[in-house]
């Protein structure tokens, strides 16, 4: 079993930063791809961004526009997103996912979608104000 345990968030002015952190404990975190989603107030729960276990590639969704970048440290059990030029509308609760997929298994495709994951952060509140 994986517990993840997400923080990071805050409220911040339109244009600020934030970086999440998700710090991981229990099964190998090495073993496991791991994506940030995130869910606004009446909205379904959506990608914002995945890596693979070495960090060897990354996936974003569309509205990132390159704002944002995520990145792990293995060693710390510990993945994080940094969000640069945020915007009123990246107000949600931020989660962090792991899957524990093999290399066989992956795909862009599996990467985007929420039933993909098997272990879910509690979520950490981003606020981003006008």
């Amino acid at each position: 079993q994986v517990q993840l345990e997400d923080s990071g968030g805050g409220l911040v002015q339109a244009g600020d930063s934030l970086r999440l952190s998700c710090a991981a404990s229990g099964r190998s975190f090495s073993n496991l791809v791991m994506a940030w989603f995130r869910q606004a107030p009446g909205k379904e729960r959506e990608f914002v961004a995945s890596i693979t276990w070495s960090g060897g590639s990354t996936l974003y969704a569309d509205f990132v526009e390159g704002r944002f970048s995520i990145s792990r440290d293995n060693a710390k059990n510990t993945v994080y997103l940094q969000m640069n030029s945020l915007k009123p509308e990246d107000t949600a609760i931020y989660l962090c996912a792991g899957d524990r997929t093999s290399s066989l298994d992956y795909s862009f495709v599996r990467a985007r979608r929420r039933e993909s994951y098997h272990y879910w952060g509690q979520g950490t509140q981003v606020t981003v104000s006008s």
